[in-house]
């Protein structure tokens, strides 16, 4: 029996790969590599092929014994889906139609989703629970909650058991250096100020100080990518004994302003960087902080690695590795 990884060589999900190899899954990576990175899928099998073309899906469930899905294939630039909304509702949403259907087809009912905090938009009160009513302000955050609305759905219907996996801001790298984040275009704000730190960026722009926080920058919930990589585990095996289909926060519990995260890159780093304040951005809220309580209490997770500091040097070292081998020189 093997999990198949949709999205699989990419940022999360060849982290996720790396750990469900380690605790001892036979694992396929299923990726069309628009955005994905052969090299990231270092464990496993690779197939190529994508998921808005139903023959690739349905020759993957006739190759291989597929237990379960993890389903990270989406696109996730939120300000491309508010000028291209159609490419995100078609690949994000019609795309998964495309994968539950074959799983129907093939006798599998068990999938892990990895879903955001976009879904609910801007919240009613801090921390995030996930009880909070849900009320995406831009089209990347509706198609997450959408597939959520399927989730309950075909539950219902057809007997579906879904986990799915509301994250706050993934960040960090492999603790051991083998896999990391690289993104193109980049728009994660750690990898941004490590660029800036390498001397490959003119500047970080701080988009807001006027905000009602403890320095005037907002304020996110950082979570290490490792630490997502072991909640899949754990949502997979909470399916796997019999668990209906449910909603988890994922996120540190504790925020980090946009500042705090410049003065944890600066000390990691033993470098200095042009740091450009301006306006805030549209629908910014000033805070987001999440509460995973009911991970912890229901698939018994716990963040490993919870310091900012942890998580900018996990992310430096790769960095400086991976870009520097680029380059031609170490960063």
């Amino acid at each position: 029996m093997a999990i198949l990884i949709c999205g699989g060589a990419g940022y999360i999900g060849s982290h996720a790969n790396k750990a469900l190899s380690r605790a001892g899954y036979e694992t396929v990576v299923f990726d069309n590599l628009i955005y994905g990175h052969r090299e990231a899928v270092k464990w496993g099998s690779f197939v190529k092929g994508d998921l808005n073309d139903p023959e690739d899906i349905e020759a993957v469930f006739e190759r291989y014994n597929i237990e379960a899905v993890m389903h990270f294939a989406a696109f996730a630039y939120v300000g491309e889906s508010v000028t291209e909304p159609e490419k995100y509702y078609y690949n994000n949403v019609v795309n998964t139609l495309n994968l539950l259907r074959t799983m129907r087809a093939h006798g599998c009912n068990k999938i892990v989703f990895s879903s955001t905090c976009a879904t609910y938009g801007e919240p009613a009160y801090l921390p995030i629970t996930e009880d909070m009513p849900q009320d995406p302000i831009n089209p990347y955050g509706f198609t997450k909650f959408a597939v959520e609305r399927i989730f309950k759905d075909y539950s219902a219907a057809y007997g579906l058991r879904a986990a799915a996996l509301r994250y706050f801001n993934a960040a960090g790298a492999d603790p051991e250096g083998e896999i990391g984040e690289d993104h193109d275009p980049e728009t994660h704000l750690i990898p941004l100020m490590l660029d800036a730190a390498a001397g490959k960026r003119p500047d970080i722009k701080v988009f807001g100080t006027d905000y009602p926080t403890r320095d005037g920058s907002c304020i996110r919930d950082y979570i290490h990518v490792t630490d997502l990589a072991d909640a899949h585990i754990r949502a997979l095996r909470y399916l796997e004994n019999g668990g209906r289909t449910a909603f988890f926060n994922l996120g540190n519990e504790k925020g980090t302003s946009v500042l705090e995260v410049i003065d944890a890159v600066r000390r990691v780093t033993g470098k200095d960087f042009k740091v450009t304040l301006t306006d805030r951005r549209p629908g910014d809220p000033a805070v987001l902080v999440g509460s995973s309580e009911r991970a912890k209490r229901v698939l018994g997770w716990e963040p490993m690695y919870g310091d900012i500091n942890t998580i900018v040097e996990h992310a430096w070292n790769w960095h400086k590795r991976h870009f520097g081998k680029e380059d031609g020189e170490n960063v």
